[in-house]
């Protein structure tokens, strides 16, 4: 097995995205890795090498997040995001891809699985959001305050790094300096909060039961039993609700299912795409 590891930007929809392309010359197939919020490509890092050993990986940092843009120009809505999204894998060259997303990434993966069905066999959804709504109106013109950016900044150090991290994985013994390095790291270039204050006014919440029940692509929910951020009852209804989904829960698990569970989320992946449609 070799495998090939390049990373590239591409300037999509006036955005610059960051992307790590992982190429298995035997591999046919490929997997893209959406991350979640306040993340970046680093949440897959222990799911890739499993991934790697059978499929080519195309793992994105979402803007305004890790080393992609973060202008303030730019229209961070879920559809734009998922329109970027799909934007790139046409400039690549790839017709139809395995797509894995994580949380918010779940929701972009939704989006993208609307608006090109065609290009997505199957959809990995890991604690993905659901059933959020937009921010309330007073926070949306909060946004267009100049100084909104510092505000955003100074929450999102309150409540710090480690506190985050401890509050998405379930066992807290897997935390140790590399990780809390990684996901502190977007956070070091002041440009994201910027960003993020777009967000806030561009999010335009997740997608409505009635736009669920469009989705015709089949879907493999994976969630964490414990996990506290995106509670497994929003897993059940989106299994019920996703006309051709499956829900698995994992035990011992929180909201990081990529970090504290990887190889039995890769398990749970390779058996479901190679399961055979019932008739």
């Amino acid at each position: 097995m070799s495998i090939t590891v390049s990373t590239l930007t591409k300037n999509i929809k006036g955005i610059d995205l960051y992307l790590e392309i992982h190429q298995n010359k035997d591999a046919k197939e490929t997997f893209v890795l959406l991350h979640g919020f306040l993340s970046s490509s680093f949440s897959f890092r222990r799911l890739i090498p499993y991934l790697t050993e059978k499929f080519n990986v195309i793992a994105i940092d979402l803007p305004p997040f890790g080393q992609s843009g973060k202008h303030s120009h730019y229209q961070y809505s879920y559809y734009n995001l998922a329109a970027t999204v799909i934007s790139l894998i046409d400039h690549l060259e790839y017709r139809s891809v395995y797509l894995i997303g994580h949380s918010m990434g779940g929701q972009i993966a939704l989006n993208m699985m609307l608006q090109k069905p065609s290009l997505v066999k199957k959809g990995i959804l890991l604690c993905s959001s659901g059933y959020l709504g937009a921010a309330t109106q007073s926070l949306r013109l909060l946004s267009y305050f100049p100084f909104f950016h510092y505000f955003v900044k100074r929450y999102l150090e309150k409540s710090g790094v480690k506190k985050n991290v401890e509050n998405v994985v379930h066992n807290k013994m897997i935390i140790d300096d590399d990780m809390l390095k990684g996901y502190e790291q977007p956070f070091l270039n002041n440009e994201i909060f910027r960003g993020l204050s777009r967000m806030v006014r561009d999010r335009e919440g997740d997608l409505t039961s009635d736009r669920l029940k469009a989705i015709t692509t089949p879907c493999l929910l994976i969630w964490g039993e414990f996990d506290r951020v995106v509670p497994l009852h929003i897993g059940k209804r989106l299994a019920k609700e996703i006309p051709n989904a499956k829900l698995v829960v994992l035990k011992e698990a929180g909201h990081l299912i990529p970090e504290e569970k990887a190889e039995e989320v890769y398990q749970n992946i390779y058996q479901y795409i190679n399961e055979k449609p019932v008739n």
